[in-house]
């Protein structure tokens, strides 16, 4: 970390770093070093409380003369001073003190703020870390050119709160930072941070605000543009500001999309929405560490082909299920292909044949037929298979009776009366119901209007063939010189 121009999060002028290099000159800064160690010494003695109050004297006159490296270097020795005689109290209290001075720096409170956020993990106890990091919370608070240690304050908080059990305060801690509006974080760091508050928040079962926290991240995020600026560490942000690096434990960008689309699966089977999630798994089978792995791909092919066959019949369904079925690595799982075939092909489909035929691959879907919401799929399974029927029957009938109906779909006429009822409703389809005469009517009644449109259609389309027609008469009559109506 860089000791001059380090602070890049406020817009500084662009000469402070030229003005600190000519301070450089006029200050002999081996004298400061001196007095520093001689107090650090003394410190070691265990006299450290008058070891402060000489340093705290060093940092006012370093403030006051504006000389950012000499006042980094007094805080920074305070703060080392307190940590090595472990006194965790007066740490905390000269930490706020030296926010609070007159005239700080903002440099400076930079500096002594990420110096003591690397004691956080050297706390004797809980009590102390918690201690240290809200004393540090209140420090960074309305602070932009420390928002950045703000939020991974705020995080490591949350998750003390996460390993007591509070999962519900610990999404209340997270979603006080908003680090979506943070010019000088990374755009890893940014989404690591936004898909953990997401994860919070579905653990404590809050979906409604779930989503709204997981629309902030795009899809296009995940997008790797080669040489675009303003992404990564030391390129210049929106603001004008140079992009910091994130942290060591923060994912790749490739991981954070597996993660991103697994949280919205999480959020989908809530909903039971399964052409969302079919869209989810499809993401993650495209991303190139999945694809190149058939152990890895194998199985998330095989989900997209059961959420694809689950999922209510619409425009959006029928195309998934037709690129799916397309999809020339199903070649290796022949089961699958075969299933998705049974949707596409126009015939209809015997419940109890299809049922025996993929009861294995059913009861090896774990994640799809044996979760919470298992039994409710297996039902939704045969509903989609009764509703591809009658969408099959509609097509070869116009008019056909209940009875006739019911014994095509495998079920009472009360039951195929309800699906067909249920799926007009859903204007799926169109049909007419006459119960006293027991007939379903699927032809749908035409408009006088559109019929009459209809009719011009066609006597327009019948009067230009015959005028082409007669064109072609005349022109062979022309041709071999042979008048029209001779005998």
């Amino acid at each position: 970390m860089a000791e001059v121009g380090e602070f890049t999060v406020a817009n500084i002028a662009m000469d402070e770093d030229t003005k600190e290099e000519q301070k450089k000159a006029d200050v002999d800064r081996s004298k400061l070093e001196a007095d520093i160690k001689a107090q650090t010494d003394l410190a070691s003695k265990g006299k450290h409380h008058e070891a402060v109050e000489t340093l705290l004297t060093l940092e006012k006159q370093s403030r006051l003369s504006e000389d950012i490296t000499s006042t980094k270097m007094c805080c920074k020795a305070i703060l080392q001073v307190l940590f090595d005689a472990g006194d965790w109290q007066q740490l905390n209290e000269h930490i706020l003190l030296l926010a609070k001075r007159r005239s700080q720096l903002k440099q400076a409170v930079q500096a002594f703020v990420r110096q003591a956020m690397d004691y956080v993990e050297k706390t004797p106890n809980k009590e102390t870390k918690v201690e240290l990091i809200k004393t540090l919370q209140s420090v960074t608070e309305g602070k932009i050119y420390v928002e950045i240690e703000r939020a991974r304050l705020t995080r490591k908080l949350a998750q003390l709160k996460e390993e007591e059990g509070n999962v519900a305060e610990a999404a209340d801690v997270l979603q006080e930072v908003a680090v979506e509006t943070f010019g000088a974080m990374a755009k890893t760091e940014k989404i690591a941070f936004i898909l953990e508050q997401v994860r919070l928040c579905l653990d404590r079962k809050d979906y409604v605000r779930a989503q709204i926290l997981a629309k902030k991240v795009s899809a296009r995020a995940f997008k790797v543009v080669p040489g675009k600026q303003g992404e990564t560490a030391g390129d210049i942000g929106i603001e004008g500001t140079a992009i910091e690096a994130p942290t060591e434990d923060t994912p790749s960008l490739e991981n954070l999309k597996l993660k991103y689309y697994q949280l919205l699966i999480r959020y989908h089977s809530h909903n039971n929405s399964y052409i969302d999630i079919c869209r989810c798994y499809k993401a993650i089978y495209e991303t190139d560490s999945i694809a190149e792995d058939p152990e890895q791909w194998k199985p998330v092919l095989q989900k997209i082909c059961w959420f694809v066959v689950l999922a209510a019949t619409s425009s959006d369904q029928v195309t998934l299920l037709n690129t799916t079925a397309a999809d020339k690595k199903l070649e290796a799982l022949p089961a699958y292909k075969e299933l998705l075939q049974t949707f596409i092909t126009q015939e209809v489909v015997y419940w109890g044949v299809l049922e025996q035929k993929y009861a294995s691959e059913v009861s090896q879907q774990q994640d799809v037929f044996s979760t919470e919401q298992g039994s409710q799929r297996q039902k939704d399974f045969r509903l989609r298979v009764i509703e591809h029927n009658i969408l099959v029957i509609s097509k070869y009938y116009s008019r056909i009776t209940t009875q006739r109906l019911a014994t095509l779909l495998c079920l009472t006429e009360k039951e195929a009366e309800k699906h067909v009822s249920d799926m007009v409703v859903a204007a799926a389809l169109h049909a007419k119901i006459d119960r006293p005469a027991g007939v379903v009517r699927f032809a749908k009644r035409q408009d006088p209007d559109e019929l009459l449109n209809k009719w011009s259609s066609n006597l327009a389309k019948l009067l230009e063939v015959v005028e082409r027609s007669c064109q072609q008469i005349q022109k062979e009559s022309m041709v071999h010189k042979v008048p029209i109506g001779a005998s």
